[in-house]
């Protein structure tokens, strides 16, 4: 690609950054970093009826977390800005004004109520209304089509309200192009005309978008589905102000793991799963929604995993480092279908991260857990317990459930397995036992297997009738790993203890 690869992704701060729009950041900076190119952060906010006061900040700090930051944006390397739309109000006036004067746009000052009762009479008649070609100089709308120059000029002198629509042209058959979904045919007499621009000074998102776009150079538009109808609008303004369009690339929906439909907040509350990338409160209602960090998911397993929805590499590869989805990452490779979101699968991406994560790594996350329960160990100990458990573990958070025993004496009994293993000659077996041990002095882990185990082979007994009893009293249940490692790691004293406190408690 030779051009000069600009793209943005641009949000509006209306809450906490969905998972959905994640992906789609993800995908423009895979793109932007494939060709040595530029991913734009802007804030789309000219609806300040719904603007949240801290979505801004957590958008950005969503991207930093999932370690694709982007390259210009508020604050950053500010070539183009400003980066958010409603310090740029002032601009956008001048191109509806050059709309209206091209014959591309036109002023209308029909009220809510007048608009309410159109629709009404269209309902009643079996009809649905738009306002386009169809209607838009019959008289019956108020509009700068219809009035004379003065006319207009009166009403907007008095202070009148009214918004400015695009003249979407008649009787034309556009032909668009979507590099992911390829041709598409559009009627222009299905559209209707929309609302560029508003008496309050704001511009609506169509408008602003598109001069945006054209002034920060963006060369490629990767975005959601959901603008796809958005599409034959954009493609009109780029004609009417006769500029270059950027090319389009329409991202399919992420879609619900049980039955139909996009992907919701919902879902995951119903389900137990987060669908935002970080932990956000809501400062108006004190609700808290959950993240994939405090989750405790890796940053580059939820891109991994996020990648795979609606992108496959044509091949069996699934792990891919960030490094790794950029050289991999084409367009034409990105589904026209919905991808079906499996909570699972997200789990499974964690849990081939954790096992690729170095056990110094790991041992550093494992040690601010035990902290927090008031344990003290060495750095080595605590790698070496994470080395024997991790396998078993999906989260650092299971850590402690599959390795507290590292740490602690058991205080209680598995009560299935203490009745199943624990016979009334169990007791008495496991005392000749801790004799064996203590005259164990190379308390090794092949010099214990082998004295046990020689022990156990010269009463001709089963080893089940003395192994299961051993990890019960060690452990408090039927699990965890090899015993003897647990031995050597705890210590013979701690090793005699323990088996003492079973016998105590279940003979």
């Amino acid at each position: 690609m030779t051009e000069n690869v600009r793209v943005r992704f641009a949000p509006s701060p209306t809450g906490p950054l969905h998972m959905g729009g994640v992906r789609t950041a993800l995908f423009n900076y895979l793109f932007a970093k494939k060709y040595n190119g530029t991913f734009v952060l802007r804030i789309e906010d000219t609806d300040q009826t719904r603007y949240v006061a801290n979505a801004e900040q957590y958008i950005i700090d969503s991207l930093e977390w999932c370690n694709i930051p982007f390259d210009e944006g508020p604050g950053k390397n500010e070539k183009f800005g400003p980066y958010r739309q409603s310090e740029r109000k002032d601009l956008y006036k001048q191109y509806a004004d050059q709309l209206i004067e091209n014959g591309w746009a036109y002023y209308a000052f029909d009220t809510a109520e007048d608009l309410d009762a159109h629709r009404k009479d269209h309902e009643e008649k079996g009809k649905t209304f738009i306002y386009n070609w169809h209607n838009r100089e019959k008289g019956r709308l108020v509009n700068s089509l219809v009035l004379s120059k003065e006319e207009v000029e009166a009403k907007i002198n008095a202070g009148e309200k009214y918004v400015v629509r695009f003249k979407t042209p008649q009787d034309e058959t556009l032909i668009l192009q979507d590099e992911i979904r390829g041709t598409i045919k559009v009627e222009t007499n299905t559209l209707d005309d929309k609302v560029l621009f508003k008496s309050d000074g704001m511009p609506t998102y169509h408008l602003a978008n598109i001069v945006d776009d054209h002034l920060m150079e963006i060369s490629h538009v990767i975005r959601g589905e959901e603008w796809l109808p958005s599409l034959p609008l954009h493609e009109l303004l780029y004609r009417a102000f006769g500029w270059q369009a950027p090319k389009f690339a329409h991202l399919p929906l992420i879609l619900k793991p049980v039955g139909k439909g996009k992907l919701s907040k919902r879902d995951g509350d119903k389900l137990g799963f987060p669908v935002f990338p970080l932990e956000y409160t809501n400062e108006e209602t004190g609700d808290v929604s959950r993240g994939y960090k405090e989750d405790g998911y890796f940053a580059d397993a939820f891109i991994n995993m996020l990648a795979f929805l609606g992108w496959n590499p044509g091949t069996e590869q699934e792990m891919f480092s960030l490094e790794e989805l950029v050289e991999a990452f084409d367009l034409s490779r990105v589904s026209k279908s919905g991808a079906k979101f499996s909570p699972d699968k997200t789990k499974w991406f964690n849990q081939q991260y954790l096992q690729l994560k170095s056990e110094n790594e790991l041992a550093a996350l494992y040690t601010s857990i035990l902290k927090e329960k008031g344990i003290i160990a060495e750095e080595a100990y605590i790698q070496k317990v994470v080395g024997l458990i991790k396998e078993r573990a999906t989260f650092v958070a299971d850590f402690w459930e599959l390795s507290n025993f590292f740490f602690e004496n058991p205080s209680t009994y598995d009560e299935k397995a203490a009745k199943k293993q624990w016979k009334p000659e169990t007791g008495a077996l496991m005392q000749e036992l801790v004799e064996v041990i203590s005259n164990i002095e190379d308390f090794s882990i092949e010099n214990s297997q082998n004295e046990i185990k020689g022990w156990i082979t010269s009463k001709e007994i089963g080893f089940g009738k003395v192994m299961q009893p051993l990890r019960l009293s060690l452990v408090g249940k039927l699990a965890g790993p090899d015993l003897f490692e647990i031995m050597t790691m705890i210590g013979k004293e701690t090793t005699i203890t323990r088996i003492q406190n079973a016998i105590n408690a279940l003979s």
